[in-house]
């Protein structure tokens, strides 16, 4: 059963909170909900209160009218502070972004793991110019599977054998459902500028995951990361790339209990 809490602008989140221990809230990435976490909830929620979070216009949470990327800052916020005690945050992806930035605006997070946020510095995802513009295409022809399929392979660069392992798990259906919040995440992506100076005070105990197969893109940004951070830390997971919870569940899970429970 999903619980809700109203973010900053009367927008209603969506969360499913289950397990026992400290609370751990999971902000998942474009192009998913709540159920992206679900081949790692089970020994997650054996260690954590694990709070997941179906971000703004896919799941049960609502949506308004008109979109930008700090409206999601405030969501997190909204779920971060409504619980009593002091909270870890997981963020993937775009919700790795949300995460970043949603830790200046709070004083509540305990521990943050940012797994590969799409953060640009001197790198592009060198993805063709059409790309995104064939995304919205299929998006408005009803073809949700193929605009997701287009930004998997040709903007995150993810291979065929990850896609096949994400297409076989249950939560396939979910992608498809979000994919139309697709195309205003991948635009706030591109006019999304970090400024190391506005998190060289920022204390939060951080750990940057990286696969050490992921495309320059993601390793430029947790270089960048761990520049700009002061109490920060990277693990890289070997043979992984943009779904190491999918892909290589057992070392996903080993880092992040491991770093969450020292």
């Amino acid at each position: 059963m999903m619980e809700f809490i109203k973010s900053k602008d009367g927008i209603v989140i969506a969360y499913k909170k289950k397990g026992d221990g400290p609370p751990l809230v999971l902000i998942h990435g474009t192009g998913s909900d709540h159920t992206r976490w679900i081949t790692v909830l089970p020994e997650l929620e054996r260690h954590f209160t694990v709070y997941a979070v179906d971000r703004r216009g896919r799941g049960e949470s609502g949506d308004a009218d008109s979109y930008s990327i700090d409206l999601e800052y405030d969501d997190i916020v909204a779920v971060v502070e409504s619980i009593s005690e002091p909270v870890n945050l997981l963020g993937h992806s775009y919700g790795a972004i949300c995460c970043l930035e949603a830790s200046l605006k709070t004083s509540k997070i305990k521990k943050l793991i940012l797994y590969e946020p799409p953060i640009h510095t001197n790198t592009g995802m060198k993805s063709s110019s059409d790309s995104l513009e064939r995304v919205k295409e299929a998006i408005r022809e009803g073809e949700n599977e193929k605009a997701l399929l287009i930004f998997l392979q040709e903007i995150v660069k993810v291979p065929g054998h990850e896609i096949l392992i994400l297409r076989s798990l249950p939560n396939w259906p979910s992608r498809l459902a979000a994919a139309h919040t697709i195309p205003r995440e991948e635009e706030s992506v591109r006019n999304y500028v970090f400024k190391p100076s506005r998190f060289s005070k920022m204390y939060t105990q951080t750990l940057l995951l990286l696969g050490s197969d992921s495309p320059p893109l993601f390793q430029d940004a947790i270089k960048t990361l761990k520049d700009s951070i002061p109490n920060s830390r990277v693990i890289v997971m070997p043979g992984q790339q943009h779904a190491a919870m999918d892909t290589a569940p057992e070392i996903f899970l080993r880092e992040v209990i491991n770093f969450l429970m020292s």
